[in-house]
């Protein structure tokens, strides 16, 4: 066994040192080559297609991955925009769908990139390195078929030592490397064409392919963008006429008043409106009292209590408008959420519909599903656009938190 291998490699090894003794001799124009026009036309075609789809192959990996890039910069994007996008204001909804039907175009169009364009071309591409190699089997066969002619060549030009066994052995290796190489080489005349003119129908295909797709991806996502330009558009004219507007702080609060919370919560005017209408029906009955006491000079029980009744009558008023005219429309109090049966000083009640971690110490953490109950601010001039004061409910935690991030309940 260790004999027949030693054997095998050395027959390689003279093999190897014969084409290339051959080939130097070639080059030093000592010997003739076998020359082939029409293959040589073939091979230079060969070579310039394999450049071009090795080239296509490395450019469209390159724009699948500028694609998929592009990909996730636009979901992020998307992202972004949904948590910034106040759930109040128009269009919250429909900014969410649309943004998932253009992660949806996105997904569809980079498989169709992959599948029906990247694939094909790399299959297209891998018979170039499989013809490669029999191209260049075909240059050594050549080269072992050009040394036997010349090695049976110089056996039959010396006629004195001519040795008719060798001439016989050399006509045989002669024969034997000319066929093997007229084998590879009709071949090769056969498959390069075909292999070339190839080109023309696969670029068709895959070029096709890459345009249908890009085409419906880009006609899609157009009209996409444009139900989101709409959707802001709708936002800019509800902003333009004051919808979203927070309403300013004309006095704070007295913090006398134990039902000071209460009264933020409600709307002023209808209870100014009861209030002067209670006085005005107070007022004559205290006007009947007034002038008997006013008459007989001496204060009896009676008086006394209808002179207390009409000072605590008209203290009562003033201790519940002042109030009323310091805090005009405060809060707003958002549509659904309920005032009833609350704490103390709980203006509403709103549930997390998306987590927050906060990013100061004045602010509120909290998980989608907490219970949050919304509060006065401490001090009102410190009252931020968009931004609440807070107690979750379990933790007592207290601290701002953005609105948006919640749904009153």
């Amino acid at each position: 066994m260790a004999e027949s291998k030693g054997a095998l490699i050395a027959k390689t090894v003279q093999k190897h040192a014969g084409r290339a003794k051959e080939k130097f001799l070639q080059n030093l124009g000592k010997v003739d080559r076998t020359a082939d026009d029409i293959f040589d036309e073939h091979l230079q075609n060969f070579t310039r297609q394999q450049n071009s789809a090795n080239r296509l192959q490395k450019e469209f990996n390159n724009y699948i991955r500028c694609v998929r890039a592009v990909q996730v910069a636009s979901k992020t994007l998307m992202d972004s925009l949904n948590e910034i996008y106040e759930s109040q204001w128009t269009g919250h909804d429909l900014l969410y769908v649309q943004a998932q039907n253009l992660d949806m175009l996105w997904q569809d169009f980079t498989h169709k990139l992959a599948d029906q364009v990247l694939v094909p071309l790399n299959t297209y591409q891998s018979q170039f390195p499989e013809m490669r190699k029999k191209i260049d089997k075909r240059g050594r066969k050549l080269v072992d078929y050009d040394s036997q002619r010349h090695n049976f060549q110089s056996l039959q030009c010396n006629p004195k030592k001519r040795d008719e066994l060798k001439v016989s052995r050399g006509k045989e290796l002669l024969e034997e490397a000319k066929r093997t190489y007229e084998q590879l080489n009709s071949e090769l005349h056969d498959e390069l064409p075909a292999l070339y003119d190839s080109r023309v129908l696969f670029l068709v295909t895959n070029l096709q392919t890459l345009f249908a797709a890009e085409q419906v991806f880009h006609a899609e996502s157009a009209k996409v963008y444009s139900e989101l330009e709409a959707i802001v558009d709708k936002l800019a004219n509800e902003s333009q006429r004051g919808s979203y507007t927070l309403k300013k702080i004309t006095e704070p609060p007295s913090p006398k008043s134990p039902n000071a919370n209460s009264a933020l919560i409600i709307n002023t005017q209808p209870a100014q409106n009861n209030i002067s209408a209670a006085i005005e029906d107070s007022v004559p009955a205290a006007g009947d009292t007034s002038p008997t006491t006013q008459l007989n000079g001496n204060a009896n029980s009676n008086a006394n209590s209808n002179d207390n009744s009409l000072n605590n009558l008209d203290a009562s008023p003033q201790s519940t408008v002042a109030p009323t005219k310091r805090v005009e429309e405060l809060y707003d109090i958002p549509v659904g959420a309920t005032t009833d049966n609350l704490p103390p000083g709980v203006l509403y009640r709103v549930k997390a519909t998306y987590k927050y971690s906060r990013e100061d110490v004045d602010e509120l953490s909290f998980d989608v599903g907490e219970i949050i109950r919304v509060i006065e601010y401490d001090d009102p001039e410190e009252q931020e656009e968009g931004w609440l004061m807070g107690i979750k409910e379990g933790t007592n935690e207290k601290g701002m938190f953005p609105a948006n991030f919640t749904k009153p309940l």
